[in-house]
């Protein structure tokens, strides 16, 4: 869900700007799960440019309180939103945890890295969400460190039908600075697509894991 148009298109369009977001419908990418696809997303990439970053770090901080009240903990998903976590955790001065794909192999066999009480309040930052399935995974990851999840805020979301799913499924609440949607609305209005290509975007997320396969 976003909670405002006007963050939404401006998050658009400065992911675009830097090229976080790349959008090539003739010349598709492939994603590390073998899909293609028309877009490709690495937030990241907001980190090298400090009037982005801080912008993206603001609108994070005030959806966090406005939705879900100041947290104990912020909680950053590895490894792509450690970066933005931190810097929202130091704006509403809190504490920051990050949260590994898996447990480690060795040491402390942690999942959870930082200082973590069972009982407080977490929400997690992330940079991106496709199916959801790693964002959930590091959820379950904090409850069963004992936190208490009061939901999760993301940069993006592709929109996908089983992410929406998934959060449902797991009664995760979910807010997002901006989606595919507001996305494709201001690359055609700004040209950074026809309105082709746009249509060709709008197919590919109906069936992403099908789209550019032949058969």
């Amino acid at each position: 869900m976003i909670l405002n148009k006007d963050t939404a298109k401006k998050t658009a369009e400065l992911l675009l700007q830097i090229n976080a977001i790349k959008l090539n419908p003739k010349n598709p990418f492939t994603w590390a799960s073998g899909w293609k696809s028309p877009i490709y997303c690495d937030n990241r990439i907001t980190l090298s440019f400090p009037p982005i970053r801080n912008y993206i770090r603001e609108e994070f901080s005030k959806t966090i309180e406005k939705q879900f009240g100041k947290p104990d903990v912020i909680a950053g998903v590895a490894t792509g939103a450690i970066g933005i976590g931190v810097l929202v955790a130091e704006y509403m001065g809190i504490p920051f945890v990050y949260v590994r794909p898996e447990a480690k192999k060795h040491g402390r066999l942690n999942q959870v890295e930082g200082f973590l009480q069972k009982g407080q309040s977490v929400v997690v930052v992330e940079d991106l969400i496709s199916t959801g399935k790693s964002s959930l995974l590091a959820v379950e990851a904090l409850k069963e460190a004992g936190a208490n999840v009061k939901g999760m805020v993301a940069i993006f979301t592709y929109g996908f039908d089983v992410a929406v799913e998934n959060f449902k499924k797991d009664n995760v609440d979910l807010y997002t600075l901006s989606n595919y949607d507001n996305l494709l609305e201001l690359a055609v209005a700004k040209k950074y697509i026809t309105e082709e290509e746009q249509h060709t975007l709008q197919e590919w997320r109906v069936n992403p894991s099908k789209w550019g396969v032949e058969v």
